[in-house]
């Protein structure tokens, strides 16, 4: 009974959520114009569920998605932040690999074989450093990009994180414009958003670990929203904003939960779609890279 009332609560909010939304500027908060658009590509974003350490499960559940996206004819599939072994997750530091390295290559060879862009968060070890990372695949299998995560809320793992540099912020040429990668908390940073809208991109992908107490779901989805809306209004982009589903299960916050509700905005900081609730999900739609 209290699972349902959850639910019905939920839903409602999430509804009278997106008429605000669709409907009312938010306090506080300028959309921008003026977007210089570009031919519409079509996209796949991968609401998928990561279990803390299960490489080879998390690695199936990456692969459906993927053919799933190719099959929709989707040019490009988003992952959330961390799906090969989870976010604030200690034992990562024995479990993961380099970048290139044998899970990156695993991945790789998915996007030559379904000819498709891959865009996927992941652990990545480099010596004794771990960092949260985040990389860009082309369809002949080559990382073309790779961001390393830089506000890492360090305090909830130990060892925490190593972080990348602001030097490295970067964005790449495609098919569909220039491509850049921040990744979670990266995007509350004005200095981060900065540099990277200094790197002209017509399009940003920004993986989230978005978490909180169950209890705070699903309204806790409105805040990501509003960070992937000042992302995008900030850089001059559309932004790409994929969530996991799953539980946090190390840590001062074990026991918080991802509940999806992926986001996207575009250039003018307006919210394109939502992710099912605490449901895995492939949202398919056509965005139209560019800048305002």
């Amino acid at each position: 009974m209290g699972g349902q009332l959850r639910y019905l609560r939920g839903r409602a909010a999430l509804g009278a959520a997106w008429l605000l939304l669709l409907f009312i500027q938010p306090a506080g908060f300028v959309f921008c114009r003026g977007a210089q658009a570009m031919d519409k590509v079509k996209v796949a974003i991968a609401q998928i569920r990561c279990i803390d350490s299960d490489l080879e499960g998390n690695f199936s559940r990456i692969e459906e998605m993927v053919v799933r996206a190719a099959a929709d004819s989707a040019k490009m599939v988003f992952f959330p932040e961390t799906v090969d072994l989870g976010w604030v997750n200690p034992e990562a530091h024995r479990l993961a690999a380099p970048v290139p390295g044998p899970f990156s290559d695993r991945v790789a060879s998915l996007a030559r074989r379904e000819k498709i862009w891959i865009g996927l968060g992941l652990c990545e070890k480099e010596g004794e450093l771990l960092y949260d990372s985040a990389i860009l695949i082309n369809p002949q299998g080559e990382i073309v990009l790779k961001h390393r995560k830089l506000n890492l809320l360090a305090w909830l793992m130990t060892p925490p994180y190593s972080p990348g540099k602001v030097e490295d912020i970067q964005a790449v040429e495609t098919p569909f414009g220039r491509v850049g990668v921040l990744i979670c908390a990266d995007s509350f940073e004005e200095e981060l958003r900065a540099a990277m809208r200094a790197r002209k991109p017509d399009l940003v992908y920004i993986p989230y670990g978005w978490a909180a107490p169950r209890e705070k779901w699903p309204e806790h989805s409105f805040t990501l929203i509003r960070t992937v809306q000042r992302a995008a209004c900030d850089i001059g982009a559309p932004v790409i904003g994929p969530n996991v589903v799953g539980e946090i299960t190390h840590g001062p916050w074990t026991g918080q939960t991802y509940e999806g509700l992926s986001t996207v905005a575009d250039a003018n900081g307006m919210s394109l779609v939502q992710g099912k609730w605490n449901k895995e999900d492939l949202l398919i739609l056509e965005i139209t890279p560019g800048r305002q």
